[in-house]
């Protein structure tokens, strides 16, 4: 194989373009840059030991994602690039009504068994009281009980992703800014066509997010996914230094983390039938507020700095696709990460870097396969 293209300049394509470079592929990435990316809006927790979902396929490809991470970063580094955004902060997990009070000795068990059968990024989990809770995240107000697990880390989405695509460009990858299109024939994806350039290719990775379907209109196909949007409030903290600040947990749909020198992340909305709509809402940065202030009523004396949009990539069963469409050679998908892109992105793209190339990626890819039966789990409009 001499040419391998790659449509989405997200974390997944950027992957799946350091991964084949790293491999002496000769490589394109394509990167439309298109606002409300959701790479480029989103904060990662990695941590997915501490997860509650029971989505099918979700821990078999959550486990070894989060076990790369640390490879990943050690073969960026060794590339020169310094600054990936991965760190290990720690996870604080609250209770903040008796409801979750009860419930949180059970999660407690059933995250340490998690670590016992080597789940990575949870490490020694510790019961601590409301006060010790305080001080080490000093915004947090009152709350029944409190567990910390040490070994959570988090992800800045945008600078994974650049330092990704940096090192797919010291590889030697061309970078292209536009939109690509698609070159058929007769179900065979022959290459590529952007800014006027036709580029031939031996097999082309979609990984466009959340405008998948745009993409493969020439193939006259479609998946089951939609953009789900997210709003996303980033709040700085004068005078606070926040780069050892824990991320959040308090089983709820949003979540807090924070990033040095003293911006804490406060999200997101989880809106569907949003299409590509981009626009800050008063209903939605109330709603991210309202439960955040209710939590840490610290936050109150920060600024907000800026409110991010994101388009995840949300499939109805809130599974991935990762793989070929039937009857259509040389194009590998990976795409529909909905909120877990973060995590899972990096070694979704190095699966699909591996197809590409016509190796057998290392996990079994059938609960991701693009033909399987869809249950949808999306809420009516």
């Amino acid at each position: 194989m001499t040419v391998v293209a790659v449509i989405g300049g997200g974390i997944v394509g950027a992957s799946a373009a350091f991964h084949l470079a790293l491999a002496g592929i000769e490589t394109v990435l394509v990167d439309s840059a298109t606002d409300g990316r959701a790479t480029s809006a989103g904060a990662g927790i990695v941590a997915p030991g501490t997860s509650l979902r029971s989505t099918p396929g979700f821990a078999e490809l959550a486990r070894p994602a989060v076990t790369y991470y640390p490879e990943l970063v050690r073969k960026l580094r060794d590339l020169g690039v310094q600054e990936p955004g991965y760190e290990v902060c720690g996870k604080l997990v609250v209770a903040n009504t008796a409801e979750k009070a009860e419930q949180l000795p059970a999660n407690t068990a059933l995250f340490r068994q998690r670590h016992r059968d080597s789940m990575p990024n949870i490490g020694e989990i510790e019961e601590i009281t409301p006060a010790m809770a305080r001080e080490l995240l000093p915004t947090l107000g009152d709350v029944l009980s409190a567990i910390y697990v040490p070994g959570a880390a988090r992800v800045d989405g945008a600078k994974m992703r650049a330092a990704l695509t940096e090192g797919a460009r010291t590889l030697g990858a061309r970078v292209i800014l536009g939109s690509a299109e698609l070159q058929v024939t007769n179900n065979q994806v022959m290459g590529i066509s952007i800014n006027g350039e036709r580029i031939s290719t031996d097999a082309v990775v979609l990984a466009a997010g959340a405008w998948t379907n745009q993409a493969l209109l020439p193939l006259g196909a479609t998946l089951p996914i939609d953009p789900q949007k997210g709003q996303i409030i980033h709040i700085d903290m004068p005078g606070q230094d926040t780069t050892h600040w824990p991320i959040l947990d308090w089983s709820a749909s949003q979540y807090q983390l924070s990033f040095g020198p003293s911006r804490v992340v406060c999200g997101a909305t989880r809106e569907f039938h949003s299409g590509y709509d981009l626009r800050v809402t008063p209903a939605g940065v109330k709603e991210i507020l309202d439960e955040q202030l209710a939590l840490c009523p610290g936050l109150a004396h920060g600024t907000i700095a800026e409110v991010r949009v994101g388009l995840r990539p949300y499939s109805a069963d809130v599974t991935p696709f990762i793989g070929a469409i039937p009857g259509v050679g040389n194009l590998v998908i990976s795409s529909g990460h909905g909120p877990s892109g973060l995590m899972l992105g990096p070694y979704s793209g190095l699966l699909a870097a591996e197809l590409a190339r016509g190796e057998t990626p290392a996990i079994d890819l059938e609960p991701y396969r693009l033909d399987r039966p869809i249950v949808s789990a999306i809420p009516p409009a």
